[in-house]
């Protein structure tokens, strides 16, 4: 959310990298030319060419030589803002770290903190590398915890045009390799990642039968005497760049060992599956398999598409990497116990003692609401964008369709004179 609105935006020079699946980028893109931004886009996949066909920049180099290439180009085009869709992927590392020798403003969009009517952009990096100081602190002295957050509208379902928007990506990516042959997906590019979404349904399906009851007696039989592992997708970027953890695999492995050695015996161990891993991975062997060993084969469950606020409304903790769904779980004043790095995991709000001492301490231990309240409200005044990526909220009049109004990210300050290097973008141009 921006202050200024876009108003902020007039008259700089923006380079765009890779954005969400589908079209937001070149929305985007319609929203800040219509402030007389300068405005260009970079693809790097027949998939990014798809949703951004026109006045585009196709990079088909190596990933060795891209921090060279990027850094004349930034010069040649005298570029003020770079904005890019998360800050993990291999492109986008070293897009920041170019962009940081030449002091260009870094703007990093994400999903968002608080979804789904949320999307987040920060200044410099999201999650782990956020910089937005959230220490307890900073919430009580911060002049903007005493307002109230705005208010929000409402996000409709966009969870098919996301699909949607995947299956066009991943199919044009796939088709056009041979355009593209050095780039490297950080996911198999391919027309074949429709078989896990085909896959994914026929679980849900199954799930719904096989798993009917389960949460009738988790939260009446077994009210307040299970702990709640929601799983994170297994490649995600906040496991493997903000967490001491190599894998999921791995991380069940230890949450599941330290509960058969220290929980009280008369709870359970239960894992969620994240919904959108579905289609991917199935961890039935691998906890069967660690549970017997283990000798607490009769006290771990595994789920899959139960309802998540009345699950954290029941559990007597909740046990986590660092996804953002430890939000809901502080909202829902469930104790939460950290096991990564996460802009929430703060005193006051998470657990700060050991995994092995939380199965015996969760009971005596709750979230300050207070301090969740003005963490909730700095961080959508700070951080947040109301609306979605895939569906443009109908009431707002813009491309994009979200609220642009809120964050102030400051004046962009340039410590290099630009050197123009002709034929560069040009040359780069062509489909």
């Amino acid at each position: 959310m921006l202050r200024k609105g876009f108003e902020q935006f007039r008259g700089k020079r923006i380079l765009l990298l890779q954005g969400p699946v589908g079209p937001f980028f070149a929305r985007l893109a319609q929203d800040l030319r219509a402030v007389d931004a300068v405005v260009y886009k970079i693809n790097f996949n027949a998939g990014d060419w798809f949703y951004y066909p026109r006045h585009a920049i196709n990079y088909r180099g190596t990933m060795q030589d891209w921090p060279t290439w990027l850094a004349q180009l930034l010069e040649e085009l005298n570029i003020d803002i770079v904005q890019m869709f998360g800050d993990c992927r291999p492109i986008h590392r070293a897009a920041y770290e170019v962009a940081s020798t030449f002091n260009i403003e870094i703007q990093v969009f994400e999903e968002g903190y608080l979804r789904p009517d949320y999307v987040t952009l920060e200044l410099n990096g999201v999650n782990g590398f956020s910089r937005l100081s959230l220490e307890p602190g900073a919430l009580t002295t911060a002049p903007e915890v005493a307002e109230h957050a705005p208010k929000k509208l409402e996000v409709a379902n966009a969870y098919w045009a996301m699909v949607l928007f995947s299956m066009g990506y991943f199919l044009m990516g796939s088709l056009g390799k041979f355009w593209f042959r050095h780039y490297q997906h950080h996911r198999a590019l391919s027309i074949f990642e429709a078989l896990p979404w085909i896959r994914s349904a026929w679980r849900k399906i199954w799930y719904r039968w096989s798993e009917r009851g389960q949460h009738e007696e988790l939260t009446l039989a077994w009210h307040r005497k299970y702990f709640l592992v929601p799983l994170q997708v297994f490649n995600d970027s906040q496991l493997t760049e903000h967490s001491d953890c190599e894998s999921i695999d791995q991380f069940i492995e230890t949450t599941l060992n330290s509960f058969a050695h220290y929980a009280p015996s008369d709870t359970l161990l239960v894992f969620k599956h994240h919904p959108m891993d579905r289609g991917y991975r199935d961890y039935t062997a691998l906890l069967q398999r660690l549970s017997t060993k283990a000798g607490i084969g009769n006290r771990v469950r595994y789920i899959h598409d139960q309802h998540l606020p009345s699950l954290l409304d029941h559990a007597r903790g909740v046990v986590i990497v660092n996804s953002t769904v430890g939000l809901s779980a502080l909202h829902h004043q469930a104790p939460t116990k950290v096991c990564g790095r996460a802009l929430y995991n703060l005193p006051g709000l998470t657990y700060q003692g050991t995994l092995d001492e939380f199965w015996n301490q969760a009971q005596t231990f709750k979230p300050s609401r207070d301090l969740f309240q003005r963490f909730r409200t700095r961080l959508i005044v700070r951080t947040q964008l109301n609306g979605s990526f895939y569906k443009p909220l109908k009431q707002v009049h813009s491309q994009t369709g979200l609220v642009w109004s809120g964050i102030s990210f400051g004046k962009v300050k340039k410590t290099y004179t630009p050197k123009k290097q002709k034929g560069l973008a040009e040359s780069s141009a062509n489909p």
